[in-house]
């Protein structure tokens, strides 16, 4: 990729790409231009795509601003997106899908907005989205419902494919981020945890140009998973907190009134009381060590991006 101005570049479109040979041409080609117009770089990668999506690319891999990276198998979406954003080296970078439903001229948009308003993600939020699948929704519906009990929740498209981060710090966080679909949902819920400004702006989401969306209900239950493992990494006390107090108050509720009437002590309400003190120091110990991964971890970082 000819990069003569890489210094002034302030935007990186990254594109993740697997078997999108229907709808690579529709759009490719305009963006592009676009991104030679504005001096922005251009980066897909090539998810061990198994149509001719990699043929297609081929023909736009020697247009300057453009780099074309290629895996020789399927990473997975995270995989893709984590090939992508390592090879950017501007201020800003967005995050688009592959399958043409974005439009052009949300990029500029999301780009100004971030700007203005000094944010560090901005998400792309499909409010007014049409072509609403409902079983998806509801999916969604469920992550969204499920993460608000674990983390402090304000957006409302969490898991939005269009997104613009401040490009040091998603690096610092994509060694903590899965190579499936979950990615989108981690990296939000990574930036809101460390205390990053994330906002939202709506965008406009067209029909899939061909093709068929990957994600299905394995999806949705490896999201959760992944989710609940973040939590544990970042914020363990929201799960052994609850845990604690629900065993205690179990443990009391079912023993007290069995003191009271003089029949002795219930050993399963000691048990549950015992399970319930057990579960709340295992929570602050797995608390100081995330706090400790964390902070390494960024020192780490900071010294290598920065």
């Amino acid at each position: 990729m000819s990069d003569p101005q890489s210094s002034e570049k302030e935007l990186t479109v990254v594109i993740p790409i697997y078997n999108e040979a229907p709808s690579l041409p529709h759009f490719l080609p305009e963006l592009v231009k676009t991104c030679r117009a504005k001096n922005w770089d251009l980066i897909l990668v090539n998810d061990g795509s198994k149509d001719e999506s990699a043929n297609i690319l081929a023909r736009f891999a020697d247009e300057t601003h453009v780099k074309v990276l290629h895996h020789k198998v399927n990473r997975g979406y995270g995989g893709a997106l984590k090939t992508g954003l390592l090879s950017a080296h501007t201020r800003y970078v967005v995050t688009m899908d592959g399958d043409g439903q974005h439009t052009l001229s949300d990029l500029d948009a999301i780009y100004q907005f971030a700007v203005k308003t000094d944010a560090d993600m901005v998400i792309g939020s499909r409010a007014e989205m049409e072509h609403v699948n409902l079983y998806r929704e509801l999916g969604k519906w469920i992550i969204r419902s499920f993460t608000r009990i674990l983390v402090p929740l304000r957006v409302k498209d969490l898991n939005s494919g269009f997104k613009l981060y401040r490009s040091r710090l998603v690096k610092r966080y994509l060694h903590l981020c899965p190579d499936s679909m979950a990615f989108s949902d981690v990296i939000t819920l990574l930036f809101l945890n460390q205390g990053h400004l994330v906002l939202e702006t709506p965008i406009t989401v067209r029909k899939r140009i061909g093709g068929t969306s990957s994600i299905s209900t394995r999806t949705a239950f490896e999201t959760i998973i992944e989710i609940l493992g973040l939590v544990m990494l970042v914020n363990p006390l929201r799960i052994f907190l609850p845990l604690s107090i629900f065993c205690i108050s179990a443990g009391l509720l079912w023993g007290v009134p069995i003191v009271i009437a003089g029949r002795g002590v219930s050993v399963g309400a000691m048990l549950a009381i015992m399970l319930g003190t057990l579960f709340f120091f295992l929570g602050l110990i797995a608390s100081q060590l995330a706090a400790i991964r964390l902070h390494l971890a960024n020192l780490h970082d900071e010294r290598d991006i920065e």
